[in-house]
């Protein structure tokens, strides 16, 4: 049975993965093409998050009153009719709104199927799970961009297969039996899911700086990467090309690392990669001007810092009492967001104020800060605990 949820909920996941790659380039490449500035461009792509955020707010209760196999349900619905309407209307505004409405969606699925598989995966084996559940939405990401290649052929058509992918992927979970999370008999409600993220975040802080840098590197790549690259000079096909590269590098080794991070102790393994990752991105700033030198940078940087989501998730799950699984899965969820909402704007300053001459620096500063605090929470934990 675990293996049938298993496989399930990981194409769902996987199809998820697909419409954040082909959505979040696909709008910067138009509205770049459309002389829109580079704040505005990362401000507009930061709507997706917005609408990850606000569902934040109201999941566990909706989880708790619907079960799992309802909330996905529920999920690709509004995505599904969310990516139907862009052709409909081409304006910011509205564009904007469904951006928001796809994040909200998202949301529904990524929290469902990652809260399904943490309340049902044995401890032992945690990490494998889950960088498997990564892996599958990181196989997705990485052929959006390819899918969003398809506008040239039709306006409408990488926005209408995505809805059919969503529908079609979702479907499957009719297969499985409604499940509901472990209750600890409160009653749940705003008041209370914010007792319960005030209770997870003094737990597991340090295991949210990943899922965080995670919505920074995704939303900044797929959003302020196509922009900058682009100011480099760097044709649009070359950009389609180093993209995937980093999703590549993070499938390769998504699964490794995860095995890796069940016989060695986390905090320490995500002290090296984040640190790894911040040298990695201070030589894509070097090389910014070489297309193909970043090929095979985004390639590397991806194996050491492409698996952040899946990695801080077992993280969490290892460090927090069961019963708040729950309202951690959702804290990965809401963190993520903010992440991912800052990451783009933040980047499209950086990139404006510097009159386009930085923007992997700005990503490597944010990667180093975290390794360092990383490092000082092992610390923390290796001192002997006090009444």
């Amino acid at each position: 049975m675990f293996k049938k949820n298993f496989i399930i909920l990981t194409i769902i996941v996987s199809i998820s993965g697909l419409t954040q790659g082909m959505l979040l380039p696909l709008i910067a490449i138009i509205f770049e093409r459309d002389d829109v500035p580079s704040f505005i461009n990362g401000l507009h792509a930061s709507s997706l998050y917005i609408g990850v955020f606000l569902a934040s707010l109201f999941l566990e209760g909706l989880l708790r009153k619907v079960g799992y196999k309802n909330l996905v349900v529920i999920g690709a619905i509004i995505i599904a009719i969310s990516m139907s309407l862009f052709p409909v209307y081409k304006a910011m505004t509205f564009w904007f709104i469904l951006r928001l409405l796809v994040g909200v969606g998202d949301n529904m699925l990524h929290f469902a199927t990652q809260s399904w598989l943490t309340e049902t995966t044995p401890k032992h084996k945690l990490g494998r799970i889950i960088s498997f559940y990564g892996l599958s939405f990181s196989l997705g990401f990485m052929a959006g961009p390819l899918l969003a290649k398809l506008y040239e052929v039709h306006t409408s058509l990488p926005f209408l297969l995505s809805a059919v992918f969503t529908i079609t992927a979702s479907a499957l979970v009719f297969m499985l039996k409604n499940e509901f999370p472990e209750d600890n008999h409160s009653k749940i409600s705003f008041k209370s899911t914010t007792i319960n993220f005030g209770k997870v975040m003094k737990t597991s802080w340090v295991a949210f700086l990943f899922p965080m840098m995670y919505g920074i590197l995704e939303a900044c790549l797929n959003s302020n990467f196509p922009v900058y690259a682009m100011k480099q000079d760097i044709p649009v096909n070359l950009i389609i090309i180093i993209l995937p590269a980093f999703s590549l590098g993070a499938i390769i080794f998504q699964v490794p690392l995860g095995m890796i991070s069940d016989n060695m102790n986390r905090n320490i393994l995500l002290t090296i990669v984040t640190f790894i990752g911040a040298m990695l991105f201070m030589m894509c700033q070097i090389f910014s001007h070489s297309g193909y030198v970043l090929v095979g940078l985004f390639f590397i940087t991806g194996i050491f810092v492409g698996s952040m989501y899946s990695l801080g998730v077992t993280f969490m799950t290892e460090i927090t009492p069961k019963y708040l699984l729950p309202a951690g899965n959702l804290m990965c969820g809401l963190i993520f967001s903010i992440g991912s909402i800052l990451g783009p704007i933040l980047g499209g300053l950086v990139i404006q104020i510097s009159h386009n001459t930085q923007f992997f620096s700005y990503i490597a500063f944010i990667l180093l800060a975290i390794s360092c605090a990383t490092f000082y929470d092992y610390k923390k934990r290796q001192q002997p605990q006090t009444d």
